[in-house]
């Protein structure tokens, strides 16, 4: 049986006359009560676990009623008629869908209980049975009233017909327009008519009707039972690495057991320390052609051993020397001062001659410049996709301060990196660098004393490998350490891990994204307050 909300919109979109009969709504042999709920959901209902709500049939009717009224007086005379309003947002939908200009709305609910409808004896046979119990006895009218009735009739026809709903008080018997035998032809033509449209079935033809279709199932299984015993298999994951063209036996073998022999040769020669084999004639003529083969690598650190003093043109340039220990008066001088120092007394000058040389042969082995140290900060999110926040989105989140869902970055082509590298702007005009990662199997110790940040997702199981963990896996103790975040949205229920740990709440709104800029501030107030007092050695 079809729902009462389809029924009304046939009703109207064919212009047919529903009738209200006190607290009975009449759709031709079928009537519903006023107050009998349809399937339109009413807008805001259904929302974080409440339940839904449906307009009824009688808020519906007084809205076709007064369609022609601004929403404001037509809200005005439902609330004085007590009657449920139809709010503003479901307005054009119901409309558009009761008027046949949509074959269906999103508010339509399909999985709705429906009201059943009570079945009304029709008119028509009313009318029959009671001046049909006389065959002899015709109903007579006089001229007067048969010339109204037909006025009236003609009056109808021809003015507009402002609604399809009417009243109780405009409806009029058959038997006051027409005659008994003109409502009995009408009555056999619709039974000849029904009869001729709705087949009926009995129970063998529907016994029938199973059995064909169980043998015809039958025959496809068989038909499909003979296509798979015929069916053979050409590869398999194991067949398919298989190489039908080469013979490793005969070529790859071959090498490893030539590196094998001369492995062992080589090791045959460390540990006898007798006379070494003699070598071939062939041999002999190899070795000084293999000679030249080891030559020295170019070193810009070592150019004295390709430039020695012979190579200074007779000017006793010392290209060992250095600068280190001397002054600027003396640099300026040129080899004046160190030629006055160097013809002391022949007891003296052994001492000073060695200690010239003694730096510069120190010079090349000091130490070097150590690395410079970073001072990014580091923050680290879930590498699942299930996460809110990953290193698709994690720019659009923390820099932008607007939250984009990663399905939407991968539709637009974005491809993930390995990090990502944020400039998180200040009040004052300037950048400070943030490094976001979601993998910790890079971070050197170094690395993780510039983690200033981690973005929760519930299960302790994110946090295996981490340093800092408890013996029970709990990750109290990093959160001791790492200023800890979880990302969600403000309708969906806190995961009950996070409910337990020392982790900043991040609520976002699933579809009001101007509360984005908002929401996300909190994040840098909370991160800055942790920096300052515990990692003020980093820039931010």
């Amino acid at each position: 049986m079809a729902d009462v909300l389809s029924i009304l919109r046939q009703f109207n979109t064919n212009k047919k006359e529903i009738i209200e009969n006190n607290d009975q709504v009449v759709f031709g042999e079928f009537s519903w009560p006023k107050d009998a709920k349809t399937n339109y959901t009413i807008y805001g209902t259904g929302k974080d676990g409440q339940p839904k709500e449906y307009y009824t049939l009688d808020s519906i009717l007084f809205l076709l009623k007064n369609v022609q009224l601004s929403h404001p007086i037509y809200v005005r005379r439902a609330a004085a008629d007590n009657i449920p309003v139809v709010r503003r947002p479901d307005r054009r939908g119901l409309l558009g869908y009761l008027n046949g200009e949509t074959a269906t709305s999103t508010s339509i609910d399909k999985s709705a209980p429906l009201e059943i409808a009570l079945q009304r004896p029709s008119q028509v046979k009313r009318t029959i049975d009671d001046t049909g119990h006389d065959p002899s006895k015709k109903v007579r009218f006089e001229e007067e009233q048969v010339r109204q009735d037909k006025e009236r009739l003609a009056a109808r026809l021809e003015a507009p017909k402002e609604g399809a709903v009417v009243t109780i008080d405009q409806i009029r018997s058959l038997s006051e327009t027409m005659s008994v035998e003109k409502i009995a032809a009408i009555k056999a033509k619709m039974r000849a008519k029904k009869r001729t449209t709705i087949p009926k079935v009995d129970d063998d033809d529907l016994g029938t009707g199973i059995l064909e279709q169980r043998s015809f199932i039958d025959a496809e299984v068989d038909v499909t039972r003979d296509i798979m015993s015929r069916e053979r298999l050409w590869r398999t994951r194991h067949s398919v690495l298989r190489s039908t063209g080469k013979d490793f036996s005969k070529n790859i073998f071959a090498i490893l057991q030539s590196v094998k022999a001369r492995e062992e040769g080589k090791q045959g020669k460390a540990t006898n320390g007798t006379q070494p084999p003699q070598q071939t004639p062939s041999a002999q003529q190899d070795a000084p052609r293999k000679k030249p083969v080891a030559q020295s690598m170019y070193n810009r650190y070592d150019q004295e051993r390709f430039h020695g003093k012979e190579d200074t043109e007779g000017f006793k340039i010392d290209t060992m020397g250095t600068y280190h220990g001397m002054t600027l008066k003396s640099v300026t001088e040129g080899v004046s001062a160190p030629v006055r120092k160097a013809q002391p007394p022949p007891q003296q000058q052994a001492a000073p001659v060695a200690m010239p040389m003694a730096v510069p042969s120190q010079s090349p082995k000091s130490p070097q410049p150590s690395k410079r140290v970073s001072r990014t900060p580091i923050i680290i999110i879930p590498a699942a996709t299930t996460s809110l926040i990953t290193l698709y989105n994690a720019k659009d989140i923390l820099q932008d301060l607007k939250f984009v869902t990663t399905e939407q970055k991968k539709s637009q082509g974005t491809r993930k990196e390995n990090d990502v590298l944020i400039q998180r702007r200040k009040d004052d005009g300037s950048t400070v660098p943030y490094r976001v990662i979601d993998t910790i199997t890079k971070l050197t110790p170094q690395d993780w004393d510039r983690v200033v940040a981690v973005f929760v997702q519930g299960p302790a199981w994110q946090f295996k490998g981490w340093p800092w963990l408890a013996s029970g896996g709990s990750p109290v103790d990093i959160f001791e350490r790492i200023r800890a975040f979880h990302l969600k949205f403000d309708e969906f229920k806190l995961d009950s891990n996070v409910a337990k740990w020392n982790v900043c709440i991040l609520d976002l709104s699933k579809i009001k994204r101007h509360l984005d800029r908002a929401n996300l501030l909190l994040f840098w107030q909370v991160l800055d307050k942790y920096m300052v007092k515990y990692k003020a050695h980093l820039r931010f």
